[in-house]
C-alpha cells in the first residue's frame, strides 16, 4: 500500500456516518453509500474502506464486494458531472451508440469505451461518462442521465449542446436540454 496515500474522507466522518446507522438493516449499504458520497470525488478509497472495515469488523472482502457488486459504487475519482447513456436494447436501436460517438470528442473517452470499459473520466475530473445495461425507461429510450436527472428522447445536437455546456463548467448548475 502506498503510505502516501490520503483518504478521501476523514476518520472522523467515518465514525459519525457508521454510529448513524448502526444495527440498521442494510446498514453496510447505506454507510458505504454515505462515505462514497462525503468523498470530493465520489468515490471509495481503499484507505477508507480499510478503515470501515476495522471500525465495523466487516471483512474487507465482504466490503470490496458490496463495491463491486453494484454499479452506483465508484472505486476510481469521479468528474464533477456525469453523464450516465443507457446501452439496452430499445436505446440502442434508438440511437444511444450515436450519443456515445458524440460523447467519445473527450480525449481518451472513445479509447476507454472501445476497450471495454464502461466508465471514462477526463483527466481534469471535470466529467464522467459512464453506460449502464438499462434505466428501466424503455419507451423513453434513448435515455440519458446527466448529474442524476433522466432526460428521455434524446438526440445528438441535445447531447452535443449538453457536452459543450458541461466543458464550458457554466456556473448555472440548471443543464436544460429541451
Amino acid at each position: 500500500m502506498n503510505t502516501n496515500e490520503e483518504s478521501q474522507v476523514d476518520r472522523t466522518t467515518i465514525d459519525e456516518i457508521i454510529s448513524r446507522h448502526r444495527g440498521k438493516p442494510g446498514e453496510l449499504l447505506t454507510v458505504m453509500e454515505e462515505i462514497q458520497e462525503a468523498s470530493e470525488f465520489k468515490y471509495l478509497d481503499k484507505l477508507s474502506m480499510d478503515y470501515l472495515s476495522s471500525q465495523t469488523k466487516v471483512p474487507l472482502s465482504q466490503i470490496y464486494s458490496v463495491a463491486t457488486f453494484y454499479s452506483f459504487f465508484n472505486l476510481k475519482p469521479q468528474g464533477k458531472h456525469s453523464i450516465i447513456v443507457c446501452r439496452g436494447t430499445a436505446c440502442h436501436t434508438k440511437g444511444s451508440k450515436t450519443l456515445l460517438n458524440d460523447l467519445s470528442t473527450l480525449p481518451g473517452c472513445k479509447e476507454a469505451l472501445d476497450s471495454g470499459e464502461t466508465s471514462f473520466t477526463t483527466d481534469d475530473r471535470l466529467i464522467t461518462v459512464k453506460t449502464v445495461a438499462c434505466f428501466g425507461q424503455c419507451a423513453l429510450a434513448p435515455v440519458v442521465a446527466v448529474d442524476g436527472i433522466i432526460y428521455s428522447n434524446v438526440t445528438s445536437e441535445q447531447i452535443k449542446k449538453l457536452l459543450q455546456h458541461l466543458q464550458e463548467d457554466k456556473k448555472d448548475e440548471n443543464i436544460r436540454l429541451y
